[in-house]
């Protein structure tokens, strides 16, 4: 499969993970940052979709340890929320 259609298909499934704050989080920092990931940065975002919605949340929230094949720029990033739109 081309990067393109990868990017296209983790695009849908990061946006329709079956609850509205799952969906802000992942979908928007995917959004925020798939444009400059490298091929195994894909593959890494591709197996972290795999994974439950709560541990994701929890993990970018510093609520719970971060496992350690998640370590690395691509937790950090995610870690950050400001991808995550908030009203004012």
């Amino acid at each position: 499969m081309d990067r393109e259609h990868r990017l296209k298909r983790l695009r849908f499934r990061a946006w329709h993970r079956g609850t509205k704050e799952a969906d802000l989080l992942i979908g928007g920092f995917f959004d925020r940052h798939h444009e400059g990931w490298s091929d195994h940065e894909i593959a890494l975002f591709e197996t972290l979709l795999e994974e439950q919605d709560v541990d994701i949340m929890a993990w970018a929230m510093g609520t719970q340890p971060v496992p350690p094949q998640y370590g690395g720029t691509l937790i950090q990033a995610l870690e950050s929320l400001d991808y995550v739109p908030i009203a004012r």
